[in-house]
């Protein structure tokens, strides 16, 4: 047993010797606390989309929305667009939610001012005769804002309908 006992010591040496890896020489005394470095914020945005189901049998509103947590940007309307055109999540296309496009493939540009937006799209946009279009998609989404009083949404060519003025517009290739 004694000699045992002479052992131990010189197993303990070797073990607090031995650097195990990945572990650090010596551990912090103190826990890490979070920084803004190393904590991001998030905003929570409300995104309409098209409720499919209702919008076939007519029952109004059609666009129900939805809450996505994002990175807080610079811009809350940009952001709450560029949702839009990244469409539901699969879990909300199997409650029947989808984005009505209009041969649309996004957005260039979004300016603000004096209570007007201006909404600049991308692609070949065509309504292809229906009523209901991007454009009623932009305009519940964007006038969530207070400080969104009305939409102009211009066509890929930099087009729509009524530019000047106190009212909405939108391109002549989103009319039925």
């Amino acid at each position: 047993m004694r000699r045992f006992l002479k052992f131990i010591p010189v197993f303990l040496a070797v073990i607090l010797a031995c650097r195990f890896p990945g572990l650090p020489a010596s551990l912090p005394t103190q826990p890490i606390q979070p920084t803004a470095t190393n904590v991001e914020a998030t905003v929570i945005l409300t995104v309409y989309f098209t409720n499919i189901p209702r919008y076939d049998v007519g029952t109004e509103p059609y666009e129900t929305a939805v809450m996505r947590t994002i990175p807080v940007p610079a811009s809350l309307p940009e952001a709450v667009l560029t949702q839009l055109f990244l469409g539901p999540s699969d879990a909300e296309k199997a409650q029947g939610l989808a984005v009505v496009l209009s041969g649309t493939t996004g957005f260039s540009q979004l300016t603000i001012s004096d209570g007007t937006a201006r909404i600049y799209l991308r692609g070949t946009c065509n309504s292809k005769g229906a009523t209901y279009t991007i454009a009623n998609l932009i305009g519940v989404n964007l006038k969530q804002f207070p400080e969104i009083q009305r939409i102009k949404i211009y066509d890929q060519n930099g087009e729509t309908e009524s530019p000047d003025g106190q009212r909405d517009s939108i391109p002549f290739c989103l009319e039925p």
